[in-house]
């Protein structure tokens, strides 16, 4: 059923109010979503200023405007949505990343915070430059691959901070890297390069100075891909165990980065110790977990071994 009658009270309540202001729509959003969203307010502000075409601070200024009825039933549907468990960024089409607003769509996980420490390590273990910008200490240019860029968040991340370094963005799904180029393109980062392909498969023969992955790691029946129902599967679990995907990256990237060059591991809080011994197990150096800034461990640096 779509009639009023069939929606929750409190959406009824918004779409029957026939003078509801912009402070009024908010509250009864936000009761909406208590329960359902760990962030109720902040969400129903996004969707509506997003829908408005206003910042989040103006919704102060303009809270006694009157929405009319077209935008009541507008702003409705929108919090409906996010009740059901749709991401905020999937509604709006946008998220903030890296002091970047980036296009996601479905099609793409929505980039989390926690994985701005893997750019802030990746930018820490990039070498300073050669002779000249963009250069590694032996001549070569400086080198980055990003396997399982998505929206191209953490490449593009990185060649906004080092526009001097050659930087590759992989992944397996057209559309993904679609939404990546697209955000390529509206930030201006033209000098990056996108590969479809699994994993190392897609750049044959190719060596970088850093490889940096946040592959899917979600163990398949796992209770949390419930939440996250809408959110690409291929992209959250690769199997069984949730270790696939970084099994696979560890067997073969020593086989694409130069002398001493380093790969990144995005991966779960209770997956370090796993990941580590796997690391040893193939033969790396240098292992070392580092925690995101909820203290959780959450990405783990390797260096290739001595031959």
């Amino acid at each position: 059923m779509s009639s009023l009658l069939a929606r929750p009270p409190l959406l009824r309540t918004l779409l029957a109010t026939p003078a509801a202001s912009i402070t009024t729509a908010i509250k009864e959003a936000a009761r909406a979503l208590h329960g359902r969203s760990d962030s109720p307010r902040l969400d129903a502000e996004i969707l509506l200023a997003g829908m408005l075409g206003l910042p989040r601070s103006a919704l102060i200024v303009h809270g006694d405007e009157t929405l009319s009825p077209e935008r009541r039933a507008s702003f409705a549907a929108l919090i409906e949505r996010r009740a059901s468990g749709e991401p905020v960024a999937y509604l709006t089409g946008r998220r903030e990343f890296w002091s970047m607003t980036l296009c996601v769509s479905p099609a793409v996980l929505v980039p989390r915070p926690e994985t701005e420490l893997l750019v802030e390590l990746a930018l820490s273990f990039l070498p300073p430059g050669g002779p000249s910008p963009g250069e590694t200490p032996s001549g070569e240019p400086l080198r980055v691959l990003d396997l399982g860029t998505g929206s191209g968040a953490i490449a593009l991340a990185l060649g906004l901070e080092r526009p001097d370094a050659r930087i590759t963005g992989v992944d397996i799904s057209p559309a993904a890297l679609a939404v990546a180029i697209q955000n390529a393109e509206r930030l201006g980062l033209s000098g990056l390069r996108w590969r479809i392909g699994s994993w190392l498969e897609a750049v044959p023969g190719e060596r970088f100075d850093l490889i940096v992955a946040n592959p899917p790691y979600i163990a398949a029946g796992d209770p949390a891909l419930t939440e996250l129902a809408s959110e690409p599967l291929l992209a959250l679990s690769p199997g069984p165990t949730g270790l696939e995907a970084i099994t696979e990256i560890a067997l073969r990237a020593a086989d694409y980065l130069r002398p001493h060059g380093r790969l990144l591991l995005e991966h779960g809080a209770s997956q370090a110790e796993a990941v580590s011994g796997m690391l040893v197990q193939h033969g790396w150096a240098d292992i070392r977990t580092h925690a995101d800034y909820a203290g959780r461990p959450r990405v783990t640096a390797a260096r290739v071994g001595s031959p």
